[in-house]
């Protein structure tokens, strides 16, 4: 089997895991979003993918990601986000290939990211990180802090808030994490009507997500394997 073969199949069966899950939990299937987690693989993945009908791809490293899209920039309509930690240093960077940035999880990295967005003319899309185990040292941002960094965002003019996200900690039920997400969300679109994306599960537990109103899953491994290592 080739590579396109491969990713041909692993595609289809996480449509179908999807189609499922949106069934099981009475939800349309155009309700949810496949994110395509490509970092680690070759671009020619990502053209494989796109051509596969995929559009919505996401990275983790600004320095690899930004080096992909470059090579990429022919593939009308796709569209990028970032979904790693980002350093308020890499704002500028990510800024110039990023369509969304996934993974805000405090004020400073907001003003950073809304600065670099006005000096190119442009609005960038985001999602609020929430750390639902209020570990913040492996990112995202407390609860009782949601509120403030989404009127920052808001009130920037450059930064356009579209939900939430979340990655569930291995010390908490993932449905228990699931379920809190929806929750933020749906607090924030009281004051923030275009926050209505709720950006939870992956590979293992897409299902799970689903049934908790995910809008968004981010898929990796299903769909290209087990994670490449990049070069040091």
């Amino acid at each position: 089997m080739n590579r396109a073969e491969e990713l041909e199949q692993n595609l289809a069966e996480v449509e179908e895991r999807i189609a499922e899950a949106c069934e099981a939990a009475g939800r349309e299937r155009s309700e949810v979003m496949l994110l395509a987690v490509t970092k680690t693989w070759p671009a020619s993945d990502v053209e494989i993918l796109y051509e596969l009908g995929l559009r919505n791809f996401a990275e983790n490293r600004d320095q690899e990601a930004s080096a992909k899209v470059a090579q990429l920039r022919h593939l009308e309509g796709a569209r990028w986000h970032m979904v790693g930690r980002l350093q308020r240093n890499k704002a500028k960077s990510v800024v110039g290939w990023a369509d969304q940035v996934d993974s805000v999880d405090s004020v400073r990295l907001a003003e950073a990211l809304a600065r670099a967005a006005r000096a190119r003319g442009r609005t960038l899309d985001v999602l609020l990180q929430v750390s639902m185990d209020g570990d913040t040292s492996r990112g995202g941002v407390a609860l009782g802090d949601v509120a403030e960094l989404a009127g920052v965002i808001t009130r920037s003019g450059d930064l356009i808030l579209r939900g939430a996200m979340t990655v569930a900690p291995l010390t908490m039920d993932a449905s228990q994490a699931f379920q809190a997400l929806a929750s933020v969300v749906s607090g924030l679109r009281d004051d923030h009507p275009t926050a209505t994306g709720v950006s939870a599960g992956m590979s293992g537990d897409l299902e799970d997500a689903i049934s908790h109103g995910s809008t968004c899953v981010r898929v990796g491994t299903a769909l290209l394997g087990s994670r490449r290592l990049t070069s040091p």
